[in-house]
């Protein structure tokens, strides 16, 4: 442990996190941020470009092991038109009992030459 350093954290969409947790949460891990945009399980394999990442059991399992592992948890969505903007009632229902924060980030659109503002969702 490093003087003066107070959090440790990760962030992540989750892929490898339940296999990697122990060894993480010894090395001092304190706090996790997982990466998940969507409910949905065709949409998040789409995110993360992986076949076969069964998402329910998933985000249950990384939200109960960092619950178990006294981990500060926040989940980050990122909210894109058309794509998962119809989900965050559903983000806030499932979470809304659980110890953690849930913090809605705006798309930002620019994807390194051109901006994407059709995906966009703040106002006009």
């Amino acid at each position: 442990k490093l003087e003066g350093l107070k959090t440790i954290a990760v962030t992540t969409n989750g892929i490898n996190l339940t296999r990697l947790l122990p060894r993480l949460k010894e090395a001092g891990l304190n706090a996790i941020n997982i990466s998940l945009d969507t409910l949905v399980p065709a949409k998040f394999e789409f995110i993360v470009r992986r076949k076969g990442t069964n998402l329910s059991s998933k985000a249950t399992v990384l939200i109960l092991g960092g619950m178990l592992c006294l981990l500060y948890l926040q989940v980050n969505c990122v909210v894109m038109r058309g794509f998962n903007d119809d989900e965050v009632l559903d983000f806030v229902d499932f979470t809304k009992d659980l110890p953690l924060d849930v913090r809605f980030i705006e798309y930002m659109p620019f994807d390194g030459k051109y901006c994407c503002f059709e995906i966009l969702l703040g106002q006009k």
